[in-house]
């Protein structure tokens, strides 16, 4: 198992092909979808043959950027994943932060604590100079964990394909966080 990052209570290691039952259990959940496509669960052919594959060639394009399994250390149970990648079409330096949790572990601040982490990481050891964070503007868990770990509102906007979920007519948010910004709060790596 190669562990990328460890926190308080979270491993965050590279996924394998193992991982394949797990993946499937977390996108077949309607709540865990819900802001994602309504609530769509994702056939075992897709999660084989585009989701590992992708998640895979992460690993081989980029240095310390991709997608990363989170299993809970004092029971090695498999908790979802964090992506920390180059953000689409962004400048140099700029990554996405992304997450998603199987339904027990909601409310326990994983989240938070895996985010934040991953911020500290990025800023401290790869070079890093922003990070943006993306949810359906009705996702208020998500927004909270985004605003837990120190990213700031940026922008609301409208994406095509997002009809199927409730309350898309408001929008997508953006949260954002520099290097300066996150340098003058002196966040500290780790915890809830």
């Amino acid at each position: 198992m190669s562990i990328f990052l460890e926190t308080e209570r979270l491993a965050l290691r590279r996924f394998t092909e193992a991982d394949e039952d797990d993946l499937v259990e977390l996108d077949g959940d309607p709540e865990v979808m819900r802001f994602i496509n309504g609530g769509e669960p994702t056939p075992r052919e897709e999660v084989r043959s585009r989701i590992l594959p992708v998640v895979f060639d992460f690993y081989e394009r980029f240095d310390g950027f991709g997608y990363w399994a989170a299993d809970e250390r004092s029971t090695g149970r498999f908790l979802g994943w964090f992506h920390f990648r180059p953000a689409k079409n962004g400048p140099d330096g700029e990554i996405e932060l992304g997450y998603r949790l199987r339904r027990p572990a909601w409310g326990r601040g994983y989240a938070t604590e895996g985010s934040r982490a991953l911020v500290h990481k990025g800023f401290t050891e790869l070079g890093v100079e922003r990070v943006v964070a993306e949810t359906m503007a009705v996702n208020l868990g998500s927004r909270r964990v985004m605003e837990k770990f120190g990213l700031i509102l940026t922008r609301t906007f409208h994406r095509d394909g997002l009809e199927a979920v409730d309350g898309f007519e408001r929008g997508v948010v953006e949260y954002a966080l520099t290097r300066a910004e996150w340098a003058a709060s002196a966040r500290p790596p780790g915890g809830g």
